[in-house]
């Protein structure tokens, strides 16, 4: 993943000195167990975590002569150890340390994922009861429709995160497992207890049947899920992309003093914030597809999937903590204009209450289908206007109307507090509150 899309803590998890310690702590463990079983002296197992060092620079030099990355590690730790480290690595295979550890990686991976939405979470609330009822236009194929509030456009997005953190928990879940079950899995050359202690020294669970490596369906579902995340960062980034057009303007994101918005036009100020993210979450997406092709490997293992999950896997986690931390910094920032969302809601001379006429109508004795072909046949006139004309002053003076709904029913009809009687329910039910 390249620096400017990256943040620390993230990508700390996928440096090498990270894996490779993790890789230690899977090996030094296991001695410990096949200690405690006997199968090793345990002077053997405390000494590697006595003496157990590595050096990457190392690991790099002998794999270039070994062509074998645990290998390589095993061969570095050894030349610290000394005669006990002839112990290590007994009756586990490659897989058993990198599938273990890609289960460790990905599981912490999730936890500053989660803490991410959170935040997100958190300022998403925020705005949304800032905004409860501030009156918007609430737009269908990108038509004005009817009104609605900024808040609860907001109170949607958190509801749609909500279940975005479940389905990361339960995916963490998933790809949690522990398998140290040695060559096809059989556990022929080492104890399933091995395999236990491990598991919860790592904080995992035990895969119930690895073959030779954990079944990559749970990381299928894992990339997906995160698919699935980065989809919703879009959403809600598109929103605001659209939300800041010169032609509606209803909300923006923040322009910092000094900020330059193009290299040639002074005045423009662009939406380069959401516009990224909406490029970010297509990388998160793609690496969904690539992680379920892996699925399918050959027999009891393979290493088809091996080249994949070391791109995958630090890029989408990354991409997607950065993606959801940067969609946070511009929640909590936008700039939101209420007297720009009700000038767009009175652009259109009144067309957006013309369903409630509509059924007034109905109400007052006329088919669905007339009073459809009334309140359009005025409302025509008021678009084709382009909202010049007033959509109330039409109904007013259209016998049809006139004969059911006197003046006093119909600007009861265009009155905008009525489309907003249920905020309250609805932010009870996103909120619980």
């Amino acid at each position: 993943m390249i620096p400017r899309y990256s943040r620390p803590e993230m990508t700390a998890i996928w440096e090498p000195e990270s894996k490779f310690q993790i890789w230690f702590e899977i090996e030094a463990h296991a001695t410990d167990a096949l200690a405690e079983l006997g199968v090793v002296p345990k002077e053997a197992a405390e000494a590697i975590w006595a003496k157990g060092k590595f050096d990457v620079e190392r690991i790099d030099e002998i794999e270039r002569e070994v062509k074998h990355d645990v290998i390589a590690f095993l061969t570095n730790v050894a030349e610290n150890v000394g005669e006990e480290a002839r112990f290590m690595h007994q009756g586990m295979t490659s897989s058993d340390v990198l599938d273990t550890c890609l289960a460790v990686q990905l599981a912490r991976a999730s936890d500053i994922l989660l803490a991410d939405i959170d935040a997100l979470l958190a300022a998403i609330k925020k705005r949304a009861y800032e905004h409860k009822f501030t009156p918007t236009i609430g737009r269908s194929h990108g038509i004005h429709g009817e009104p609605v509030t900024f808040g609860l456009k907001l109170a949607q997005a958190y509801a749609e995160f909500e279940r975005n953190r479940e389905r990361l928990v339960a995916a963490r879940k998933e790809i949690a497992t522990c398998a140290i079950s040695g060559a096809v899995g059989t556990f022929a050359n080492i104890d399933p207890r091995v395999e236990e202690h491990v598991a919860e020294k790592l904080g995992l669970a035990v895969e119930p049947v690895s073959t030779q490596v954990i079944p990559r369906d749970r990381h299928a579902q894992f990339f997906a899920t995160l698919g699935v995340i980065a989809s919703s960062v879009e959403r809600l980034a598109v929103e605001i992309r659209h939300l800041q057009r010169t032609e509606v303007l209803e909300a923006e994101e923040y322009f910092s003093p000094g900020q330059k918005g193009s290299s040639a036009m002074p005045h423009k100020r662009n939406p380069i914030l959401t516009e990224n993210l909406t490029g970010l979450t297509r990388m998160v997406r793609s690496y969904a597809l690539p992680a379920m092709e892996n699925v399918a490997l050959w027999h009891e293992r393979d290493i088809s999937h091996s080249s994949v999950e070391r791109m995958i896997g630090p890029d989408a986690t990354i991409t997607l903590d950065f993606s959801l931390a940067r969609l946070t910094g511009v929640i909590e920032k936008l700039l939101i204009y209420p007297e720009r969302m009700q000038k767009n809601l009175d652009r259109m001379g009144g067309l957006v209450h013309s369903q409630r006429v509509l059924l007034a109508l109905t109400q007052a004795g006329i088919s669905r289908e007339d009073s459809y072909r009334i309140v359009q046949r005025n409302a025509m006139k008021v678009w084709e206007s382009d909202g010049e004309i007033a959509l109330l002053d039409l109904l007013k003076a259209d016998p049809d109307v006139s004969a059911k709904l006197s003046d006093a029913e119909l600007e009861e009809r265009f009155n905008l507090d009525y489309h907003f009687k249920h905020v309250d329910t609805i932010f009870s039910r996103v909120f619980g509150e």
